[in-house]
């Protein structure tokens, strides 16, 4: 018998349960897109619960705080190659110096002033911060999770809809949260993204929670006998009738409209303070907060009169994120603690994301979809999530434990005897372990950097295979490669502490573990070159991406070595070293994933191809001027330059280093221009390009079945899949690609030989 494919036109239907080896009993049946209820405009395109409709939220959002991350990079390096005002050649950054940091002269003339040690170290703090927490974790996880988990499995959507719009809808007041903290008394968190204690427990310039005793007075309403609480009264009782006395005072004017929503206390001596939250912070905070809370009204809030719908709504947001902004208030006083409750916000998210992701795929893969039927990408996907689910609540225990310890109402790492610039802290009883911190931080943090590398990993692995014209070299080593790398990333944490005095059997074992993980990365390695071993490659745009991140990623594993090794990694910790190796691992991997992704998976998104010429311009300047920003890092970090330092020609052994830092910002300033182009790239071909068709790529996955973009509900009838993810140069058809859903058929009389034959000798039998 020969096998003989049905027209690709022809949407076999399959009878078949699990008994013959389908995922799923169910037969195929349709579902043409006017048997779908009528959507609102609202949420159609706003409060959706569609997955691709929330996939580009993400998108969208995340590339907004990549902008203000790269921004902050780029003032981090500015301070670098010119960190001495009184030094020759001096240049201050562009108009920033003048807007925030300018000094009258003698004339009272402005001139530019030098960014001040402190906000260099907010500024660190927060580009890493927000790149990881808001920039690569929804972008790889949330944008594409979201949008390709359904489409690549044949579901209609994600499991639990509802719950995957409050994913996006509550990360949103998080990410403002710790965007505005810029705007709040003190500024913005200084700690680095890890925020150890005691360093994060230092409370910011000028703050002081406001229910303390030198909390700040509000200066609008001075305390008065008749503020005093009444004998026997709480605080906060006082506090909430003083609030509602003022009310109508408040409502005259922006201003009070403004007052209304900054936090107002009295403490039980008769005092009022008032928050140190900047206008700014404010109104951003509530504006999120009211927009998550008028999702959530848009599905439980019926009534057969839509007006009236709206009506209560808005109504219930706008109380509701008027109560969140004062609960805000009163747990981030400071922009570190900010950060913490920004931070553990966040985590929700993910967990919330992680649960759908992980029930989608189990429980809604279209028939004939068995586990080893699925992409590359979408087991990334689980494997990722999975981690999530593990990871994500010991890092939300951490943070909440700091946010208390920075509020002093418990010391779980504020040590005995915890002194600041050698003064005992008075009212601080101490006791905790500050290692405690690291532990809780690292056990999430280290399997987080394979959260944001695992995803690029599965989508990168689609696209060699697509424009390489050849199956996945080693399909199941790699699925079984990436979960060792889960597996493994859960019990390497610890070599991030080799300098924090650990037990040396103890840092041995872990030295040992962490060069294990190198097998399944050199795994994955090995197979990505074997898919590309004599195939019929395609230079486009998303193959460029493709392998300039597995080039970027082994660079960035191979110096991943030196730090496993503790005798070297005490020369090099805490240097620039460190700063190459993560940057080379995460923006070389997985934003260049990210690039990768973004151009492959386009004209499914937007229906219109991305402009080619254009981005291989992108990508030939990001790759040049990425590796002339970084290589360059780790000879800094071997001659030993330290990390946060903000001027560091004050030691005579770095002054030499001027130059080089110099050579490495040029390349940072060019690199952060040629992302101009993928913005232009990308606005103009969603308004101006080609128009795709359903497979532009001619690739064989289920996305690629429906139309571009897909419609709600994805496809017009289930579909019913008979092949792997992989099927390219296939010797059962004519063409160079087997679809999943295009079945074969055995015609007699054709003998024992497979013999090619396309569409349309299948269409005459």
């Amino acid at each position: 018998m020969t096998a003989i494919p049905l027209p690709l036109e022809q949407t076999p239907v399959e009878p078949a349960g699990r008994a013959a080896g389908v995922g799923h009993a169910h037969p195929s049946h349709a579902h043409p897109g006017h048997a779908h209820p009528e959507i609102s405009f609202v949420k159609k395109y706003l409060f959706s619960v569609d997955h691709k409709t929330i996939g580009l939220q993400f998108l969208f959002v995340g590339l907004f705080f990549l902008v203000v991350s790269g921004v902050l990079a780029l003032l981090v390096r500015w301070q670098l190659a010119w960190p001495n005002p009184d030094a020759a050649g001096y240049r201050p950054v562009p108009i920033l110096s003048t807007l925030l940091w300018g000094q009258l002269d003698a004339n009272g003339v402005l001139k530019p002033g030098s960014m001040p040690p402190d906000f260099y170290n907010q500024a660190f703090t927060m580009h890493a911060s927000i790149m990881i927490f808001l920039v690569i974790i929804p972008l790889l996880v949330g944008t594409f999770g979201n949008y390709l988990i359904p489409l690549k499995i044949g579901a209609g959507d994600m499991a639990f809809p509802f719950l995957n719009g409050i994913a996006f809808w509550s990360a949103l007041p998080a990410g403002v949260l710790l965007v505005s903290s810029f705007f709040i008394a003190g500024g913005a968190a200084g700690a680095g993204w890890t925020s150890y204690p005691t360093l994060s427990e230092l409370w910011g310039s000028g703050t002081t929670p406001i229910y303390a005793p030198n909390a700040v007075e509000d200066p609008a309403t001075p305390s008065s006998p008749a503020a005093a609480p009444e004998a026997g009264q709480a605080g906060s009782v006082a506090s909430v009738k003083a609030g509602l006395a003022s009310t109508a005072a408040a409502l005259k004017t922006f201003g009070g409209w403004t007052d209304l929503l900054r936090l107002h206390w009295v403490r039980p001596d008769g005092k009022r303070t008032v928050s140190t939250w900047g206008v700014f912070a404010l109104w951003t905070n509530f504006g999120a907060l009211f927009l998550c809370g008028l999702f959530i009204c848009a599905y439980h809030v019926r009534s057969r009169f839509r007006p009236l719908n709206w009506i209560v709504g808005v109504a219930l947001s706008a109380i509701a994120a008027w109560a969140g902004v004062k609960l805000f208030q009163l747990l981030a006083f400071d922009g570190q603690s900010a950060w913490f409750l920004a931070i553990f916000l966040l985590g929700f998210s993910s967990i919330m994301g992680a649960v759908n992701y992980l029930t989608t795929i189990v429980k809604l893969r279209c028939p004939g979809m068995t586990f080893f039927r699925m992409p590359l990408s979408v087991w990334s996907l689980f494997v990722t999530s999975l981690m999530v689910l593990l990871a994500t609540p010991v890092l939300a225990a951490a943070l909440f434990m700091n946010l208390l310890d920075h509020h002093r109402l418990t010391t779980f790492f504020i040590p005995f005897n915890w002194t600041v610039s050698r003064e005992i802290q008075v009212g601080v009883a101490g006791g905790g372990y500050p290692i405690l911190h690291q532990h809780l931080f690292w056990f999430y943090s280290h399997p987080a950097v394979y959260i944001m590398i695992l995803p690029a990993m599965g989508m990168v692995s689609d696209i060699m295979a697509v424009f390489a014209r050849k199956p996945i070299f080693g399909y199941k080593p790699m699925i079984y490669a990436m979960g060792a790398i889960a597996f493994l990333g859960f019990v390497v944490w610890a070599h991030h502490m080799f300098q924090s005095g650990m037990n040396p059997t103890l840092g041995t074992t872990f030295a040992v573990s962490t060069m294990f993980i190198a097998v399944p990365s050199a795994i994955k390695t090995f197979n990505w070159l074997g898919t590309l071993w004599r195939g019929n490659i395609r230079f486009d745009s998303p193959m460029l991406y493709a392998v300039s991140f597995v080039a970027m990623f082994v660079i960035g594993g191979l110096s991943g070595i030196f730090m496993a090794s503790t005798a070297v990694d005490i020369h090099i910790h805490d240097t620039y070293f460190i700063v190459a190796h993560i940057h080379y691992v995460l923006f070389g991997g997985s934003l260049f994933g990210l690039f990768a992704s973004i151009s492959f998976w386009y004209p499914k998104m937007f229906g219109r191809l991305m402009n080619e010429p254009l981005n291989k311009l992108h990508w030939f300047l990001t790759f040049v001027f990425f590796n002339g920003t970084f290589f360059p890092m780790h000879i800094l970090g071997m001659r030993g330059m330290a990390r946060r330092v903000a001027d560091y020609t004050n030691y005579p052994s770095f002054a030499d280093l001027l130059r080089m830092n110099q050579f490495i910002t040029i390349c940072a300033l060019c690199m952060g221009a040629a992302q101009i182009l993928f913005a232009v790239n990308f606005i103009g071909s969603w308004l101006f390009g080609k128009r795709a068709g359903r497979n532009p790529w001619l690739a064989t996955t289920l996305e690629w079945e429906t139309a571009s973009p897909p419609p709600h509900g994805n496809f017009d009838r289930t579909p019913v899949v008979y092949h792997g993810p992989y099927e390219y140069s296939s010797p059962l058809v004519a063409e160079d690609w087997l679809p999943q859903t295009r079945k074969l058929v055995d015609v007699p009389g054709h003998g024992d030989t497979h013999v090619p034959l396309g569409p349309a000798v299948a269409a005459a039998h």
